[in-house]
């Protein structure tokens, strides 16, 4: 299997365990009143599978994304140019007033 496959794989599964401690979370701290709406319904597993999928979805995309970025190498040395920063002053511009003319 191609390196790059294996890393999607593996972040994928970490932004989806992510995503159940999350929902997890939000269970246990009663958010929104998320425990007592999923617990009394009776199609509440529904919910509660919709919750841990979509949230995988966007934790394993950021996870996947946070990885690939930090993979880069920065061309450039440490450090930058001290560039002379200009100064804006007002300048009077004289305008002609053609209401009174």
């Amino acid at each position: 299997m191609p390196k790059l496959v294996r890393l999607y794989i593996r972040h994928v599964l970490i932004g989806f365990a992510i995503s159940a401690a999350f929902v997890a979370m939000l269970l246990w701290f009663n958010v929104a009143n998320l425990w007592h709406l999923i617990s009394t319904s009776d199609i509440g597993f529904i919910a509660l599978i919709m919750l841990v999928v979509f949230n995988g979805i966007v934790f394993s995309g950021v996870q996947f994304g946070i990885s690939i970025m930090r993979m880069g190498e920065d061309d450039d040395p440490p450090g930058g140019r001290r560039d002379v920063v200009a100064v804006l002053e007002p300048v009077l511009v004289p305008v002609r007033d053609e209401r009174h003319l």
